[in-house]
């Protein structure tokens, strides 16, 4: 069977795990929850467990061949070897988000196919934002799926925007916004910047809302998969320094600096 109709079928199959997966973090985010840090210092809340338990549930059902790196089952230790094709799940992603109550954290999943992302949903439950993209056959969408409601509204295509003539709109993080994403910036005329947390910034650019994100902090492939997948399928691309394109599976799943841009063609980052 051609990969175009599998992974159709298989994104239609991403979209209730990764609704499945926001209803129980917004269950925990309405209803309380305690802080605690892992190894690494980082914070992680039962949100974070409940949804990647879901998630893996339902990979194990829809892919059950295909592995999968999962952010706190890697924090547990389970790294699974991985070849040219695997998910990379980050159940809640802007956890700094989720419990100052600033409600843009997203549920994100991730297939991976030699090293580039190739699909991707990412679920934002408090607003009910759901996207999806298909990077292989250039097609995104956005619908509203409110996390109480069994039904979706309308999909409607993602497609990035033309470069404004009166100048870009950047996309920074909340959190991790630094003196070098100012420095970085000066080499554009900004119109505008806007600060949300969470792969959202990706989805603002592949939905034409912004033009630029340039991230130079670190970062974990599970952060960014998803969120990429649906700007490169909304015909938006993630750069590396030196322009190359940002790849997936590399050693200890950790990312370099990289910027996700739209139509804009950006100042690439020195090597």
């Amino acid at each position: 069977m051609p990969h175009s109709i599998v992974d159709d079928q298989l994104i239609e199959a991403l979209l209730p795990a990764a609704l499945a997966a926001g209803r129980a973090t917004i269950e925990i985010y309405r209803s309380g929850f305690t802080v605690t840090q892992k190894a690494d210092q980082s914070p992680v809340t039962a949100a974070d467990h409940a949804s990647e338990k879901i998630i893996l549930e339902h990979l194990a059902r829809i892919a059950p061949a295909v592995p999968v790196i999962a952010e706190e089952a890697v924090a547990a230790g389970s790294i699974p070897q991985v070849g040219e094709e695997f998910f990379l799940v980050d159940p809640l992603d802007g956890t700094k988000e989720f419990i100052h109550r600033r409600g843009d954290f997203t549920v994100n999943i991730a297939l991976i196919r030699r090293g580039t992302p190739t699909l991707g949903v990412v679920y934002a439950p408090v607003s009910g934002a759901l996207y999806a993209g298909n990077a292989a056959s250039l097609r995104a969408f956005r619908c509203s799926h409110p996390a109480e409601s069994a039904m979706s509204g309308p999909r409607a295509p993602l497609r990035v925007r033309s470069v404004p003539a009166a100048g870009i709109t950047a996309v920074v993080s909340r959190s991790h916004s630094t003196p070098e994403t100012d420095a970085y910036l000066s080499h554009y005329t900004v119109s505008d910047r806007v600060s949300v947390g969470s792969s959202l910034k990706f989805c603002l650019v592949a939905a034409g809302e912004a033009d630029l994100y340039p991230r130079l902090g670190p970062t974990m492939e599970w952060d960014t998969a998803a969120g990429h997948a649906v700007l490169a399928a909304a015909g938006g691309k993630v750069t590396a320094p030196g322009g190359k394109p940002l790849v997936y599976g590399k050693p200890g799943f950790r990312n370099s600096f990289f910027i996700a841009s739209g139509a804009l063609s950006p100042v690439p980052l020195a090597a």
